[in-house]
């Protein structure tokens, strides 16, 4: 019969799993406790890092679903439970692990597969959300710009064009006018002419 804190750990990790947006299985052999602690720290709010025995964490796994990590789990381990950021978290980790040769990646788990050691040093290499969505935001602005100035040309242009139209008809007008009493008047002699050969 399983003790009831170990069903507790497992139900812990278990939970973890299903609410993190990745982990990442890390080796700590040699470690202090210091050094753990500046690794916590390090980490922020991004991920909670948790030491855990591999029996306990390999049942939780299943429980959650979390298939492909028991190749990793040999060792003294603990996981890095990403709350916020993987790209984030990855950073962390991975410049730690460059100061402190006790800690050793050894892969990961995101979005319902195993990450590599490799493809998690390639996240630690990607920008922060943050930095694209500045990056998207400028992008996006200067775009705005460029569609703003190419709505006002057309918009003068049209406006130009209007009012030359305008004008044009205005002046169509005022020869129309002028024409109509000239009309008029080549029309009234023809009208006396006939009326006097009416007379005669």
């Amino acid at each position: 019969m399983a003790r009831p804190d170990k069903v507790e750990a497992v139900q812990e990790i278990a939970d973890r799993f299903r609410g993190s947006t990745a982990s990442v299985v890390t080796e700590y052999r040699g470690l202090t406790t210091a050094q753990l602690t500046s690794l916590r720290r390090s980490l922020g709010s991004t991920a909670t890092y948790r030491v855990a025995k591999n029996t306990l964490v390999k049942r939780a796994a299943d429980d959650a679903g979390v298939d492909g990590l028991d190749s990793m789990l040999t060792g003294p381990t603990a996981i890095a439970f990403v709350e916020g950021e993987p790209v984030d978290a990855a950073k962390a980790l991975r410049d730690f692990a460059k100061d402190n040769k006790g800690l050793v990646i050894k892969g990961g788990f995101m979005d319902g597969r195993v990450l590599t050691v490799d493809e998690v040093n390639r996240l630690a290499d990607l920008e922060s959300r943050e930095v694209l969505l500045a990056k998207l935001a400028g992008a996006m602005k200067a775009n705005l710009s460029k569609a703003a100035a190419l709505f006002a040309a057309p918009a003068s242009q049209v406006a130009r064009l209007a009012q030359a139209l305008v004008e044009k008809r205005e002046a169509e007008g005022g020869a129309a006018a002028t024409a109509e009493p000239a009309e008029a008047a080549e029309e009234a002699p023809a009208t006396a002419d006939a009326a006097s050969g009416s007379d005669s």
